[in-house]
């Protein structure tokens, strides 16, 4: 009993389960992320492609690009842990830009899905894609 509630208990974040969680937390979110926005964006499992909004007023071309890569390429390199921390950013100006400029005024229950995707991602930022991830390679490699 007394192993049990250790277990339970223990705020260590050392250890392989630690980065177990990161590789899952990874591979889960982005994963979301590509299937639930990115490929709306072009058009696949809808009858017509999402329409990028555009509320800082970008060059079309741009904007669109960037939030397709957001949504498409990025979250690809967070899955394999390569660049995580550089990855992070782009899909973090989306999501923040979602949350603070297009939807700061609507309801809770529509602005809560850029609100989560930056707070995830924002923790992804801090704490780096773990152990089980090219980063953590090419760090090894180069000490």
């Amino acid at each position: 009993m007394k192993k049990f509630i250790q277990t339970i208990t223990n705020t260590n974040l050392e250890g392989k389960l630690i980065h177990i969680a990161l590789l899952i937390f990874r591979i889960a979110l982005s994963l979301e992320l590509i299937f639930a926005h990115g490929l709306k964006k072009l058009g696949i499992g809808v009858v017509e492609a999402e329409k990028v909004p555009n509320p800082l007023n970008l060059p079309e071309a741009f904007n669109s690009l960037f939030a397709d890569s957001a949504n498409l390429f990025f979250p690809v390199f967070v899955i394999l842990g390569f660049l995580t921390r550089a990855a992070v950013l782009p899909i973090l100006a989306v999501t923040l830009t979602g949350y603070f400029v297009l939807h700061w005024n609507d309801a809770l229950l529509i602005k809560d899905t850029p609100f989560m995707y930056s707070l995830c991602y924002l923790f992804l930022l801090f704490v780096g894609p773990g152990k089980y991830s090219i980063d953590h390679y090419i760090i090894k490699k180069l000490q």
